[in-house]
């Protein structure tokens, strides 16, 4: 029986170096799947998937992770990824979800969408950081993926300007928070506006430093008047009983408190 080759990854290829290898081994439709805001407390999350051409056309220029470029880059790689992509997909988790079912689980649900929603289907799959089972592909989790795989840094791309000017937007509709700086991620500014004005609807309620301020905010807000007491619309009796600790779903994987008191603006 002979030896199977070996896969040979070549460093001069830099960013499409393991792409070109896979290709060069018949894995010709060769994905990324990457998402954006796991670690923010409000705002949605968002994954994407996307093929590159495995020709000179899909060797976008600029291409990188998306943490290591400015917005303006971003925005510029962006443009180019989606018009010189073989195929991409965008998936939008709204935070009622993520606080119902769990960040991870949300990760993976939405990996499997972007995935499925392209139009060619991938021969192989190289996702960032953990695996994804059940693609119907053979696949790779990558450490750092967005940093050495061509295809995961343009879904990166994708995910984080979707997210980042959905983040815009949530920024008019709920002034006050600054969204559109830090884009839901805790960061000091944020945590002040937290505890200063409550969550609002776009805040995930299953994480611990939103539900301590909602419960806070409930207190605070609880006024007598006229022999009734007055409490914060955007915060429902609902909203505290999803906020729960007594619900561990919504704590899967158990790094979602240290995510989301990070401050990670990636």
């Amino acid at each position: 029986m002979l030896p199977v080759p070996r896969t040979v990854v070549r460093r001069e290829a830099g960013i499409f170096a393991l792409e070109r290898a896979l290709q060069r081994r018949g894995f010709t439709a060769v994905a990324g799947a990457d998402e954006a805001g796991r670690g923010a407390c409000a705002g949605p999350l968002v994954v994407a998937a996307a093929i590159l051409p495995p020709t000179r056309r899909g060797e976008v220029p600029g291409l990188a992770d998306s943490k290591l470029l400015t917005a303006a880059a971003r925005e510029r790689v962006y443009a180019e990824v989606v018009q010189r992509a073989q195929s991409y997909a965008v998936v939008v988790i709204p935070a009622e979800e993520v606080d119902r079912r769990g960040i991870h689980v949300c990760n993976l649900a939405g990996m499997r969408r972007a995935l499925a929603a392209l139009t060619t289907h991938p021969d192989y799959v190289l996702t960032d950081g953990f695996g994804v089972p059940g693609l119907g592909a053979p696949g790779l989790a990558v450490w750092k993926g967005d940093r050495v795989a061509a295809c995961i840094a343009a879904a990166s791309v994708l995910a984080k300007v979707t997210r980042d000017r959905i983040m815009v937007e949530l920024d008019q509709k709920y002034p006050g928070y600054g969204f559109a700086e830090h884009k839901g991620y805790s960061t000091e500014d944020h945590t002040a506006a937290l505890a200063r004005l409550g969550p609002c609807p776009e805040h995930r309620y299953s994480y611990v430093n939103v539900a301590t301020a909602a419960t806070s905010s409930v207190r605070q807000d609880a006024v007598v008047s006229s022999g009734r007491i007055r409490r914060r619309s955007t915060v429902s009796v609902a909203a505290l009983a999803t906020s729960s600790l007594a619900e561990p779903e919504l704590f899967a994987g158990g790094d979602v408190v240290h995510d989301a008191m990070e401050g990670r603006t990636g």
